[in-house]
């Protein structure tokens, strides 16, 4: 006689004599990606443990925490990723996305519901892992290069080393794959440097435990100094010089590195630097005043209020009093190198102006900027995600835009 009774979900995953279904999670010192989100999320968090409240722009170190909010809050993709994590409810409501059951059969990767194989998953197979396979690209598809052909970039290589030993380009570690390896750049791998001509990149979809992903991947075309090239895979490089590499800054990077020493919030033995602040002018002087968006990015080692008490009679300040409109304190980072950054970021909107004294003197003043008060928070936080160096500001139409 048969048996009419429904068989559940539960019936079908508790029926399992051969224990296929009881896996132990792969212990690995590698971080994902996922797990760099989780652990920068987690410092927010640690932060509002610590503190009771969201960080704000009150200082420089706090600004940090700030930037990296903001940054979750704009990504949908990094809110479903992080949002069980989110125990101050820091995100808001997240549309979260639930699998099916067609998708919880589907997803198996070891064939383990593959029963048309004959028992093929007893049948054990030298599958390379994915270091491995990479390691392998990494060394089978160097080619010599002929003696004419690589006498430009030995000239490259040779000017870099220099660089290294006059201090204008660091070694520093290679953290995010897709924030640091960048065509026009230069890496070392095993002790050997090399340079990232050019890469052909596409999007690749990739499907992980909270949803599909999109990554980018293609061949390079990477030099290196021995004198051969390569064209493997991008990804594949960046995993060489993730496991056993350094990225070697540009003489422009290299300003800003010295001041990205701590991220974290303020503690009894960090010192205050300095402080960045943001002044508008009072002035009364006809070609000042009918300027708008006219600010100030300067720094102090001293109280900003003490700094500009004499406003009015220094040219730096144009000869008028001026109201200060931001302040950002700056611990264990150099402010100096901060200013210098933000300067030059902004070169393009200095203000052009002559100005004299009542001698006669010529004054040409170089701090004061025609810029969105809006965009210059903007450029402070991408110098904080260290994301500066592929964005550049846009004169005509007063915006940060991407290289």
């Amino acid at each position: 006689m048969s048996s009419n009774k429904k068989i559940s979900l539960d019936d079908i995953f508790n029926d399992d004599d051969f224990g296929l279904l009881d896996s132990k999670a792969k212990v690995s010192n590698i971080k994902s990606e996922e797990d760099r989100l989780i652990d920068s999320f987690e410092e927010i968090n640690t932060f509002f443990d610590k503190n009771g409240r969201e960080p704000n722009a009150s200082s420089m170190s706090e600004y940090g925490f700030l930037a990296k909010l903001k940054n979750f809050r704009q990504d949908e993709q990094k809110k479903r990723i992080v949002k069980p994590f989110d125990r101050h409810n820091l995100l808001g409501e997240v549309e979260m996305e639930k699998p099916s059951i067609d998708d919880i059969l589907n997803d198996d990767d070891f064939g383990l519901l593959d029963t048309g194989k004959d028992l093929a998953i007893f049948k054990y197979k030298h599958i390379p892992k994915e270091e491995e396979r990479a390691e392998a690209d990494f060394v089978a598809q160097r080619k010599p290069m002929k003696e004419k052909d690589f006498k430009p970039y030995e000239e490259m290589f040779q000017k870099v080393h220099q660089e290294i030993k006059e201090g204008k380009r660091k070694l520093l570690p290679f953290y995010s794959l897709e924030k640091n390896l960048k065509p026009g750049n230069f890496y070392i791998v095993d002790g050997v440097m090399l340079y990232l001509e050019s890469a052909n990149l596409d999007e690749k979809l990739r499907g992980i435990n909270t949803g599909n992903r999109v990554q980018m991947d293609g061949r390079t075309r990477t030099i290196f100094e021995n004198g051969t090239y390569s064209n493997m895979l991008y990804r594949s490089l960046g995993k060489q010089i993730q496991n056993s590499g350094k990225l070697i800054t540009n003489t422009y990077e290299s300003i800003q590195d010295e001041f990205f020493d701590n991220e974290s919030w303020v503690k009894e033995e960090d010192i205050q630097t300095g402080w960045i602040y943001v002044l508008k002018s009072k002035s009364t002087h006809p070609e000042i005043a009918a300027i708008k968006d006219l600010y100030k990015i300067g720094f102090s080692t001293t109280a900003i209020e003490e700094r500009i008490r004499n406003a009015k009679s220094e040219a730096t300040y144009l000869f008028a009093d001026v109201i200060k409109v931001a302040s950002y304190a700056c611990y264990n980072q150099n402010a100096d190198k901060l200013e210098q950054l933000l300067h030059r970021f902004f070169a393009s909107a200095c203000l052009n102006i002559d100005l004299f004294t009542e001698q006669g003197q010529r004054l040409m003043p170089r701090e004061w900027f025609v810029v969105p008060f809006e965009v210059i928070e903007e450029a402070i936080r991408l110098i904080l995600n260290g994301e500066i160096i592929k964005y550049k500001y846009d004169t005509e139409n007063g915006e940060v835009v991407e290289k």
